[in-house]
């Protein structure tokens, strides 16, 4: 089967473009939230920052050597589900006659075929994986700017590497995030088999469900809280 682009109805476009502007929109807003209202991933970076000028004091650091190879696991382990899951997403499209015939027996389906909706997935895995494999690396610099730290916090050099660690940790931490938001927007794509509808309903659950974990979660409360 192959691909015809020029076949996809303007509404199909629209829900697209919709679609990459949910994703940009609410990953802009929950890394620039307002000031009356931070979001998680604004409230972590100065936890992050707290976690290196307490590593500076602590000895020994085991604690913090195993829990920034915890952090570089968790992103190796999902560029790797990206990388399987781009592959299935190929095959799909080598093989989109066999699950064309599947998709036609949907109630909802409609529009251009399923080789052509199953390209705005890969994209948005693609991207996924792209920083996932930038913040495992970010994370492999900031464990070699914490060795650099020196034991003695009376060291002038201390706390500035300290501090240059932990905004290369924040750095990596907002690619990671990236990537898991592109995951989510990935899946949202997923509804376009079911048609436009079925892509502007996936598009409203990702968003809503990201941007309340951001905004109006119970995490963000306790993350929140510095009341002792």
């Amino acid at each position: 089967m192959t691909m015809n682009l020029g076949t996809i109805p303007l509404f199909d476009l629209a829900m697209l473009a919709l679609l990459v502007l949910a994703w940009l929109g609410s990953g802009w807003i929950s890394e620039h939230p307002p000031r009356s209202r931070p979001s998680v991933s604004w409230a972590m970076e100065d936890y992050r920052r707290d976690w290196m000028r307490t590593f500076v004091t602590r000895q020994p650091r085991i604690f913090d050597a195993t829990l920034i190879d915890s952090l570089r696991q968790g992103t190796a382990f999902f560029a790797s589900a990206c990388m399987i899951a781009i592959g299935g997403g190929v095959a799909v499209i080598g093989n989109a006659a066999a699950v064309q015939r599947l998709a036609e027996e949907l109630p909802l389906a409609s529009g251009p075929d399923v080789a052509v909706k199953m390209l705005p997935v890969i994209a948005f895995l693609a991207n996924a994986l792209l920083k996932f494999v930038w913040a495992h690396r970010l994370f492999g610099y900031c464990s070699i700017l914490m060795a650099a730290v020196p034991n003695d916090p009376g060291d002038p050099l201390s706390f500035h590497r300290a501090g240059q660690a932990a905004e290369i940790n924040i750095t990596a931490a907002k690619s990671f995030n990236r990537g898991l938001w592109s995951i989510y927007y990935a899946l949202a794509a997923l509804g376009w088999l079911l048609g436009p509808w079925g892509l502007l309903a996936g598009t409203a659950l990702a968003t809503g469900i990201l941007l309340r974990r951001e905004f109006a979660s119970h995490s963000r409360e306790v993350i929140l809280s510095r009341e002792p």
